[in-house]
């Protein structure tokens, strides 16, 4: 599989503009390319489709590269069979993957990932760049009909992943405890994606990027701490 992948865990980290913590990475993602398709389904906070376009269009011409909304085509898989390269913005993964299969553009982004399509996704847009939804840290707003995602990965994702506080004296679930809880009913591997960091995946080759360790949860193992120097292939390798 020809897979070339910028999966990052938020938009945006601390003291930094939309998606500037990440430049140098999507620069060499998108090298030659001069457009992106920008898939703006999951609408954070509700933003309309057209002014979350506008927002990624405003970063993306910023390095030379024009953006066009999947929104303003009348046919979304054609769209997607003819784009430069994707990407899918973050904000609800339910109503991401519930219009992802409502406007039939499902199957099209994994036959161009295949192909070698640079494909890009922030938070929502990395959540469904892996076998299931299930592990995304959202609100079930809207009904889908299947957690089943893009899978252009065979492990889950969990952007935003977050340590416990140990001096915090709220007694909720921590992320480690949902995670654990998936893994009683699904097997596969889970990265917990911390803010600032993103996978950087070419072919049967992935790398860790930013300037954290992230997390890997097997179902049969306790959970590890990968740095970015640390090889993690084996997990494009499993189930």
């Amino acid at each position: 599989m020809s897979r070339n992948l910028l999966l990052i865990s938020t938009s945006t980290t601390h003291g930094t503009g939309y998606l500037e913590h990440a430049e140098q990475e999507i620069r060499a993602l998108l090298e030659g390319k001069k457009s992106v398709l920008f898939i703006p389904y999951a609408r954070p906070g509700g933003i309309s489709h057209k002014d979350y376009t506008s927002k990624a269009r405003e970063a993306f011409e910023k390095w030379g590269i024009s953006v066009s909304g999947l929104h303003e085509y009348d046919d979304a898989p054609k769209a997607v069979k003819e784009a430069e390269a994707v990407f899918i913005g973050g904000g609800n993964t339910f109503v991401l993957l519930r219009q992802l299969y409502q406007n039939k553009v499902v199957e099209p982004l994994r036959e161009r990932v295949r192909q070698g399509m640079p494909y890009m996704g922030t938070s929502a847009g990395t959540n469904v760049a892996g076998k299931t939804i299930g592990t995304t840290n959202d609100m079930p707003i809207v009904h889908v009909k299947t957690f089943d995602a893009l899978q252009l990965v065979p492990f889950n994702i969990n952007p935003h992943f977050q340590d416990p506080d140990p001096g915090s004296t709220h007694m909720g679930e921590t992320r480690d405890t949902r995670i654990a809880e998936f893994h009683h009913h699904n097997q596969q591997p889970v990265i917990g994606l911390r803010e600032g960091s993103m996978l950087r995946v070419q072919g049967d080759k992935m790398k860790l990027l930013g300037p954290h360790t992230a997390r890997v949860f097997l179902q049969t193992d306790k959970p590890m701490e990968f740095k970015p120097s640390d090889d993690l292939n084996f997990l494009l390798d499993v189930y």
